[in-house]
């Protein structure tokens, strides 16, 4: 397991906040951080994908992060942001897990480059 000299980057866990659209129903609205914790990143293997003819990179990660009530929380429909570089954005693709089961730390399997 990690220790917490690993946990070297800072990101940004951010949902959408679901609006009024003024006719009663509610819509899907801008991202909003919800808070902000230090992780740790460890690349897999990445791929490409063809999507509308054109090729595109995908680079899975697993991002470890401290477990606690916030990142309990988290949920496929989240995204993290790169704290440092907003413009790396990571889709969540699988809920998060305790890996030795003592609640202390959580992994979570994100993909930068797929739409979130």
């Amino acid at each position: 397991m990690p220790a917490a000299g690993d946990l070297r980057e800072r990101v940004h866990f951010q949902s959408r906040e679901m609006i009024d659209d003024g006719y009663g129903n509610e819509q899907s609205g801008p991202w909003t951080t919800r808070f902000t914790v230090a992780a740790g990143f460890r690349p897999l293997r990445g791929g490409e994908a063809v999507m509308a003819s054109r090729l595109e990179s995908r680079q899975p990660y697993i991002v470890t992060v401290r477990q606690s009530s916030d990142t309990r929380g988290v949920s496929t429909d989240w995204r993290i942001v790169d704290a440092r570089n907003t413009g790396r954005v990571f889709a969540i693709s699988a809920a998060p897990t305790d890996p030795d089961g003592k609640r202390a730390w959580l992994e979570i399997l994100a993909i930068e480059g797929m739409p979130s």
